[in-house]
């Protein structure tokens, strides 16, 4: 086990070595190719997304997916050092990117790797290294499962402590814009927007959706922002807001959407009505493979390219999420074992039967 360790912190030190942003993942992903090729695996690419695949059983076997992301968000302030050229410790990795989600791509290379030297399954592996994760791009893991061909169960890697999500709750982005008449101030004239949209406002703070999710809870819904005005004497005729919502497995979004347009006047724009919410079908071979390794498990409250699968799916990977998007990310060397070890036992134990 210590070589495949060494190669993941090695892997993941080159990877972070490079701007890696949303949309611009091409660096990276050549250096996560070269290495792959180097192990005798075949590589394709789409864009800048990466497929390799493991046939361990009959071709019409089963297919577990392994997935993880390259692409990073751009480093925030507060880095103490360079997050492309960081110190070298000999107990963890830094860097941006090293824990949100190179650690789980490296520690999921490992282990594809350990089943292609040493495993025996009832079912084939397929590794997805996909792009556009952070920003939700068209090019990221949309377009490489196009290309992927069979999938009929899913790890997705993300840092979780290696704890497992069993569910994840969907994002729903809501444009509110009220709109008034503009006018003078000092004359009372108008009708002013803001109080439009606080009226609208206060009716979205008090609302409840009635669906309750057994395993997700109420529906989280919080208005972020608000804007409206240029100057300190016309009365405002548009005032914007956001409302962030947080749905769960009971509802989806253009239901949720369609609700609040009854109860507000402002007219309510969704960004994206794709960004569902996700739940592991209970009895499903990932669950009951999970209880056989005492993997704990939890409710996400975050999404990620989970959302844009069709079949079952755990969230699962080494790392902790509070270093995410926060400064002087790193990864422990003892994590990364443990994201090695934890996969090859999990998908040594999964049964699984379709």
């Amino acid at each position: 086990m210590s070589t495949y360790l060494e190669d993941a912190a090695n892997l993941l030190r080159k990877m972070v070595s490079v701007p890696s942003f949303s949309c611009e993942e091409s660096l990276c992903a050549a250096i996560v190719s070269a290495y792959l090729k180097s192990k005798e695996v075949t590589v394709e690419r789409v864009q800048n997304n990466i497929i390799a695949r493991l046939n361990c059983a009959s071709v019409d076997a089963p297919v577990l997916m392994l997935n993880s992301h390259i692409d990073t968000v751009k480093p925030t302030e507060g880095y103490t050092f360079d997050p492309f050229n960081p110190p070298l410790d000999n107990d963890k990795v830094l860097g941006l990117g090293s824990n949100d989600a190179g650690a789980s791509v490296v520690s999921m290379i490992q282990a594809f790797l350990w089943f292609k030297q040493q495993g025996k399954l009832d079912f084939n592996l397929l590794l997805l290294i996909s792009a556009q994760e952070e920003n939700s791009g068209a090019d990221g893991i949309s377009l490489a499962l196009k290309e992927a061909g069979r999938i009929d169960a899913a790890i997705v890697g993300e840092p979780t402590q290696m704890k497992a999500a069993i569910a994840e709750r969907g994002l729903l982005v809501i444009d509110g814009s009220a709109k008034g008449v503009s006018g003078h101030a000092a004359r009372g004239e108008g009708v002013n927007s803001i109080y439009l949209a606080l009226d609208d406002i206060l009716e979205i703070k008090e609302h409840k959706f009635n669906k309750i999710s057994p395993l997700m809870g109420e529906v989280k819904m919080t208005v972020t922002q608000i804007a409206a005005g240029s100057q300190h004497n016309v009365v405002p005729e548009l005032c914007s807001f956001v409302i962030d919502i947080r749905p769960t497995d009971v509802y989806d979004n253009t239901e949720i959407l369609n609700e609040l347009k009854q109860i507000v006047k402002s007219d309510l724009k969704a960004r994206n009505l794709s960004n569902r919410s996700s739940a592991t079908p209970v009895g499903h071979p990932l669950m009951k493979t999970l209880e056989l390794c005492s993997v704990e498990s939890y409710v996400s409250p975050t999404t990620s390219d989970w959302m844009r699968l069709s079949v079952p799916a755990i969230k699962m990977g080494p790392g902790d999420s509070s270093r995410s998007h926060r400064a002087d990310e790193y990864v422990t060397l003892d994590e990364l074992c443990g994201g090695i070890k934890g996969y090859i036992n999990f998908i040594e134990k999964l049964n699984l039967k379709i």
